[in-house]
């Protein structure tokens, strides 16, 4: 960071900084381009900060690990793409019926399938709202921009601990790989929203 307070800094690495302020303290994923670096990045700083990371063994236990933690008290994250979210539905439905709070992350790619890596594509917008089956609303939130990228991830927990709710924070490719200028924000100068405990 430079004096004037702010940094050149990725896509996924803002979501990371910002999922950080608002208090996660659990990430579980499963590696797929091009969200990776979310998950290498909180790899490296969770444990820094008391929280923990584990690499799950796909995307489905990714979601059940998130569940747990969130159960247990800790604002948890996953970060995923396309085919991944898929394999996330069952689990994030069980979230929104149950009134679990948890962000799920997809960096969005060229699909279907296993589609394009590394093209962008925003294909995955409609499945947000009704990949699962049943009827609850659901809350998703779209950056376009690295500086809205980690405002709208402090966001997304907000709002996931305020309404008991999964949150789906859909960027894309472009959003996810692009560095940009970031202004930090202070800490304590950040709304933050915490589970209310008895």
């Amino acid at each position: 960071m430079n004096d004037k307070g702010y940094k050149l800094v990725q896509g996924n690495e803002a979501c990371v900084e910002g999922a950080l302020a608002a208090g996660m303290r659990f990430f579980a994923g499963y590696p797929i381009t091009p969200s990776t670096e979310i998950a290498e990045l909180s790899s490296q700083r969770l444990p820094k900060l008391g929280g923990k990371f584990i690499q799950m063994e796909d995307e489905l236990a990714s979601m059940a690990a998130i569940i747990g933690a969130s159960l247990a008290g800790m604002k948890s994250m996953t970060a995923t793409s396309g085919p991944g979210f898929s394999l996330m539905q069952e689990n994030i439905g069980y979230a929104a019926i149950a009134e679990i709070p948890c962000v799920i992350v997809n960096v969005q790619r060229g699909g279907p399938s296993t589609g394009q890596p590394t093209s962008p594509a925003q294909g995955d917008v409609m499945q947000a709202r009704w990949g699962t089956h049943g009827d609850h609303p659901a809350i998703a939130l779209t950056p376009n921009s690295v500086q809205e990228t980690f405002e709208y991830t402090v966001k997304a927990f907000n709002l996931a601990e305020k309404y008991r709710t999964p949150v789906i924070f859909l960027m894309d490719e472009i959003v996810g790989h692009m560095r940009e200028k970031m202004t930090y924000k202070n800490i304590s100068d950040l709304e933050v929203i915490n589970r209310k405990k008895p």
